[in-house]
């Protein structure tokens, strides 16, 4: 029999919908992770994401860095191929938070401030994400299906 904490987090109660969710928004922070984590896409890297991070209070700003570039980056690419996308949706969800509360919120709603109108939307998705699963066509409901079969 397996463990109730694992049919929990590989279960999932959403159909399709989700993966048109999971995608989009895995890339974006896929990407965002890999400006921090390796500077592509235009980023600075794990040294200069760091030595801003720190600059904004958050320290130590590379140990930071490497935190929020391996959420986004890792936890993008596991909402793209749809595994284990609850914790890495509450991994997003955090990450979010704290971007949008450390970064954007003094800016107002809007993008054109700096705002935390785009932070606000990636958290929306990945809570709705983190409550639902990751939908029928993902890993998650094959591996769960085959988890409840055993």
């Amino acid at each position: 029999m397996t463990h109730p904490l694992i049919n929990r987090l590989l279960s999932t109660n959403a159909g399709w919908a989700a993966l048109a969710l999971r995608i989009p928004v895995g890339i974006i922070f896929a990407a965002h992770g890999a400006q921090k984590l390796f500077g592509w896409f235009g980023g600075y890297g794990l040294e200069g994401t760091g030595q801003w991070m720190a600059s904004i209070g958050l320290a130590p700003g590379y140990l930071m860095a490497l935190l929020a570039g391996s959420g986004e980056f890792f936890g993008g690419l596991a909402l793209i191929i749809g595994l284990l996308v609850r914790p890495a949706a509450a991994v997003l969800a955090i990450a979010m938070l704290v971007a949008i509360f450390a970064v954007h919120i003094g800016n107002g709603l809007f993008m054109s401030n700096n705002g935390y109108e785009f932070g606000l939307a990636l958290l929306a998705v990945a809570v709705s994400l983190m409550l639902s699963g990751a939908g029928r066509a993902s890993i998650d409901a094959a591996l769960s299906r085959n988890v409840s079969k055993a």
